[in-house]
């Protein structure tokens, strides 16, 4: 009776076994025999676990990679990442269907049916120059390829991003952005600090665009890749538009002081043909905006890309228009030109006519620095260049000083004879 009911017990411990270790099994497995082996290891599973294949089939192509040639963050720092071994693309040269034998596969590399007959696979002549070729290709990909970029597509310093243009903002809709042009102004990569994840780096873009007609915006966006970043800037820039006013499509209206904080400027209003004169990023963002010719002068050390943009896009919206300044003033606005002879030319009047009869004394009507807020532009006087003949033409003006009207003054006053040339004396000496 016992050794039926211990007989009993192993059978169902063993279905049990069988149920929960033999039902889930790996896809590759091998079965082993338990003859011989002692009757207490016979509960044990029938089978176990074994590999017969490689593991590169498990692990992406990026990952291996990354296996032979990454570098941490801390090591790339450090710079150890430069001599790296670059990514190859090992499917550089090589046909699809064709390896070390060639071989004719109908529907891969050739065509099922050629004319009424069909063809099958068939072993063609081998090539020996096959492989002397990939490595060609393979080699030609080490080499270190410098992207050229057209002269007018270029940045600032060369093939960097701030100075560049990006193109139009992405559609919103319906509405497609028609002649807008984006341009960045800044790109740089920016660090937080976490708790869980150390030091995270993200990409902070800053970019303006316009329609070169007097919309334009600026935004600031941040992405963890560059490309990314510079999209989020560009639409969110497009959401922000302003339109500013210009003084004959050209130039800006008045004179003007505009600030952002420690960051100074002070623009000017220049004549047509005059060109832009002015720190690279205004440049940039006058020839978004459409201004042709301007003159700004940073009055601080403080040269901050994004405190630049913000200041002279506050100067350039509290722009006084001249029918605001006659409103203003309660005075008629005239302007004086060279072309035209410098005859006054009224531009604009109080809208409800009251004009002033007589102009207060302690109000400054001085147009060209009005909107200056008390401040003057410094402009140094520019010293004359020195050569080395400089100090000897210098004491021979000195030394022979006043003399051509000294002998003149002689002569009204008797001192000397004014010596007249003799036509014949001359003619007698020449001959």
């Amino acid at each position: 009776m016992a050794s039926s009911m211990l007989g009993l017990f192993r059978r169902s411990v063993y279905q049990i076994y069988n149920q929960r270790f033999l039902s889930i099994q790996m896809q590759w497995t091998k079965t082993i025999s338990l003859k011989g082996m002692p009757t207490s290891l016979q509960l044990l599973p029938r089978t176990i676990q074994y590999r017969n294949s490689s593991f590169f089939k498990h692990v992406s192509a990026d990952e291996l990679w990354k296996g032979v040639g990454g570098v941490s963050n801390a090591g790339r720092k450090k710079g150890r990442g430069r001599g790296r071994k670059r990514r190859i693309d090992l499917h550089a040269g090589q046909k699809l269907g064709v390896g070390h034998k060639l071989m004719m596969w109908p529907g891969l590399n050739a065509p099922i049916i050629k004319g009424k007959l069909i063809l099958q696979p068939t072993k063609l002549a081998t090539d020996k120059k096959r492989d002397e070729e990939i490595q060609k290709v393979r080699a030609r990909q080490n080499k270190y390829r410098v992207l050229k970029v057209p002269a007018l597509l270029r940045g600032w310093a060369g093939k960097r991003f701030p100075g560049m243009s990006i193109g139009p903002p992405d559609p919103v809709d319906d509405y497609t952005f028609e002649g807008f042009d984006t341009r960045v102004l800044e790109l740089k990569i920016v660090a937080n600090m976490t708790a869980t994840l150390g030091r995270k780096q993200r990409f902070s873009a800053f970019v303006v665009t316009g329609n070169k007609n007097g919309l334009a915006g600026y935004a600031l966006a941040k992405s963890s890749t560059g490309k990314d970043a510079l999209r989020k800037a560009k639409n969110k820039a497009a959401k922000r538009l302003h339109f500013i006013e210009r003084h004959h499509d050209h130039t800006i209206l008045h004179n003007l002081y505009c600030h952002y904080f420690t960051t100074k400027i002070m623009v000017k209003k220049v004549q047509p043909g005059y060109g832009l004169k002015c720190h690279r990023a205004i440049k940039t963002i006058c020839e978004v905006i459409g201004i042709k010719d301007l003159h700004a002068k940073i009055d601080s050390r403080s040269t901050n890309t994004q405190a630049m943009t913000k200041a002279l896009f506050a100067g350039l919206l509290s722009q006084e228009t001249h029918q605001e300044l006659a409103d203003r003033q309660k005075l008629h606005v005239v302007e004086y030109r060279n072309d035209m002879d410098n005859i006054p030319l009224l531009i604009a009047s109080p809208s409800d006519h009251q004009v002033l009869e007589k102009i207060p004394e302690n109000q400054d009507l001085d147009f060209e620095n009005m909107y200056y807020g008390g401040k003057r532009e410094y402009i140094k006087e520019r010293q004359r260049k020195k050569n080395r003949f400089y100090k000897w033409t210098y004491w021979k003006k000195y030394k022979y000083r006043n003399q051509e009207s000294a002998r003149i003054e002689r002569q009204v006053l008797g001192f000397e004879v004014k010596q007249r040339s003799n036509p014949a004396a001359n003619l007698k000496s020449s001959s």
